[in-house]
């Protein structure tokens, strides 16, 4: 897309690394567009327990046994502390399971859950939904992957830190990042790049986009490993600079046009990239209307003191940007851009195959292919 914490527990996996990476579409700000699917409520599915009495403290050497099985296990187990000392390994367990949890798709099925209520429950940013921040965090920590180096990606979340949360093109995540730090603490055994990626996998179902597989796997690391400034598209250029950062990642000409859908989410905040404006009419429902637009609508410069961005003629309330006419003026983009218009059935798949792709990128799974999961939407 265009330019635009609390208690961290350690996960089992996630040990630095003997070399550190020396080497970040966009939420979309002011009328109340309306959905044009109607919203669901959410029904929650857990519940929790405590324990009375806290047990013993296991000795050292335990927790050094505990460390190199959890280690030799692979992905997926968790290892971390209650205050600083003893194990505690399941939020909400009062210290009563120690040792190594690892975590079932029940469980993450239960953070998903945790996102959805808090989707539903927290309407009041931008167009009633932190929705597409939350598309927009996952896709930012992500798409900073350079398939040369093997540096960037998800893995890592390293947004955390001022170096990267400060690129121009973050502006405004802070907003995503803050609205889940309450499912981190609630969670605490989920690291922040599985849980951010594990959002925008959650955003985009519960805006009744198609189904994305997932998996766990992702390590967090430090500031060390940030990424530099540069690494996502700058929404001024064209289909230059378009494939030069998207090849860069791995994606080609048709994945670049189908992860471009997701500008049907969202809007552009001057106090941000300093565009304006939604690219739909409904920016928090996932659906093909961007690429309908972009071929129905006719578009015009907008005459204003901003940067340089397209207007629609009619409504004069929708805006695209240059790289956004990019895939409309190059003939290779268009041609996707043309299916995708023409059959939303055939966006959704693609477009659910590509994100997969992208938050995949650059993670040293251990697990394989077929151990994504699917998570069951709250509003289906």
């Amino acid at each position: 897309m265009a330019a635009p914490s609390a208690r961290c527990f350690a996960r089992l996996t996630a040990r630095p690394l003997s070399r550190p990476i020396t080497t970040p579409f966009r939420s979309i700000a002011s009328r109340n567009i309306p959905s044009t699917l109607p919203r669901k409520p959410f029904q929650p599915t857990f519940r929790r327990t405590y324990a009375t009495d806290p047990p013993p403290k296991p000795s050292r050497t335990g927790i050094y046994v505990a460390l190199a099985l959890a280690l030799a296990s692979g992905t997926g187990a968790y290892f971390y502390f209650n205050n600083g000392s003893s194990p505690n390994l399941k939020e909400g367990s009062s210290g009563e399971t120690r040792g190594i949890f690892t975590p079932t798709k029940d469980d993450y099925q239960k953070v998903y859950n945790e996102i959805a209520k808090r989707l539903e429950e927290f309407d009041d940013y931008d167009d009633g939904s932190y929705g597409p921040v939350i598309v927009r965090l996952a896709w930012h920590c992500s798409g900073t992957y350079d398939k040369e180096t093997g540096t960037g990606g998800s893995n890592g979340a390293t947004m955390r830190f001022d170096p990267e949360a400060d690129h121009g093109a973050n502006a405004g995540l802070k907003a995503a990042r803050d609205f889940l730090e309450p499912v981190k603490e609630k969670f605490p055994w989920i690291s922040y790049s599985d849980l951010w990626t594990l959002a925008g996998v959650t955003a985009i179902q519960e805006m009744q986009g198609p189904l994305i597989p997932w998996r766990p796997g992702r390590q967090d690391r430090t500031m060390a490993f940030c990424t530099p400034d540069g690494r996502l598209p700058d929404g001024a250029k064209g289909s230059d600079h378009l494939r030069a950062i998207f090849h860069r990642m791995g994606f080609d000409d048709r994945e670049i046009v189908a992860l471009s859908g997701a500008h049907a989410l969202g809007r552009c905040h001057t106090d941000r990239s300093g565009f304006d404006g939604p690219w739909s009419f409904s920016p928090t429902v996932v659906s093909n209307d961007y690429f309908r637009l972009l071929l129905s609508e006719k578009w015009q410069w907008r005459k204003w003191d901003g940067p340089k961005q397209y207007q629609d003629q009619g409504s004069k309330s929708l805006m695209m940007l240059p790289t956004d006419m990019a895939l409309v003026k190059d003939p290779v983009f268009k041609t996707h851009v043309q299916r995708y218009a023409k059959d939303h059935e055939v966006f959704f798949s693609e477009f659910k195959d590509v994100i997969v792709k992208l938050l995949e990128l650059g993670v040293p799974f251990q697990s394989k292919e077929d151990d994504r999961m699917t998570f069951t939407p709250t509003n289906a």
